[in-house]
């Protein structure tokens, strides 16, 4: 299979380890490309949930494939989010070509470049940690449901629907806060002189230029693999927004065989990959 070239690459909010997550489709798209650059911006891998001890395999390639990556040198930047803060402890830690930071920042075509997950926007973040995480699972449950319904949907013959999109779509107060998010990261970007502000944590895809009255920025997000499916991708001095796409594609994907892992279990098994990362390679 031929890999399609991509100078960076931006994935958020993948949330490994819950049931929403779309590991096979994010897996066939790190498959189908070949880059040179890699910014994981947050929530990766949701620590958060690991207490439910669900983790497919599938889940598990997914992060063998970026340590192959990481392996053969291509620069992998993972930026911590909110449901993987347990990272933030080892900010500054770095193994080859990969590194844990805070935030990116990159001078590329002479353009500037500002990444980070965005959480340190969110006040429920700051303030009341609890009701994030009890809304978290709240979600968790609510992708539950949804897959009941789209199971009796596709029996009827009538395609998958997202409740959460719907949901979020909805209601004045959720708009208002993406609003807000997506206005003051333009600000302080453009307060710094960045060309571009890229984001992660609202779940929201987009690529769109804001303005005030000091100037402008392209604003930049990146989405989820939960419900859109989508990266952003830098390539000949453009940015893109790539959303999946698969005929028929349904989000009430059958049950992955899963491997019940204890949370220690877990980190044993991603400390084996780094091991096996750090072994020195065999020379002829």
């Amino acid at each position: 299979m031929k890999k399609r070239p991509v100078d960076i690459v931006v994935i958020s909010d993948v949330h490994l380890g819950t049931y929403g997550c779309h590991a096979k489709e994010l897996l066939k798209y790190l498959k189908s490309i070949k880059p040179k650059e890699v910014i994981l911006n947050g929530d990766i891998i949701d620590i958060w949930q690991f207490k439910k001890r669900y983790w497919p395999k599938a889940h598990m390639k997914v992060v063998k494939l970026i340590m192959e990556w990481i392996a053969k040198g291509v620069k992998v930047h993972y930026i911590t989010g909110n449901h993987d803060e347990m990272l933030r402890k080892f900010v500054g830690f770095k193994l080859g070509s990969f590194t844990i930071v805070n935030k990116v920042l990159l001078t590329v075509d002479e353009k500037k470049m500002w990444f980070f997950h965005g959480d340190v926007f969110d006040v429920t973040m700051q303030h009341s940690k609890w009701i994030a995480k009890l809304g978290a699972q709240g979600y968790d449950l609510l992708i539950i449901l949804n897959r009941a319904v789209n199971f009796i949907s596709k029996k009827m013959g009538k395609g998958p629907v997202s409740m959460s999109k719907k949901i979020k779509n909805s209601v004045k107060s959720a708009v208002k806060f993406i609003n807000n998010f997506e206005q003051i990261a333009a600000d302080i970007a453009i307060e710094n002189e960045y060309d571009y502000v890229v984001c992660g944590h609202i779940h929201q895809p987009e690529m769109r230029e804001i303005k005030n009255d000091k100037g402008s920025v392209l604003y930049l997000n990146s989405g989820d693999w939960i419900e859109n499916l989508t990266s952003l991708e830098y390539n000949n001095s453009k940015w893109s927004l790539y959303n999946y796409q698969e005929e028929l594609l349904d989000a009430n994907q059958e049950e992955e065989d899963t491997e019940v892992l204890e949370k220690n279990e877990l980190f044993e098994s991603l400390v084996k990959e780094f091991q096996i990362l750090r072994a020195p390679k065999k020379t002829n």
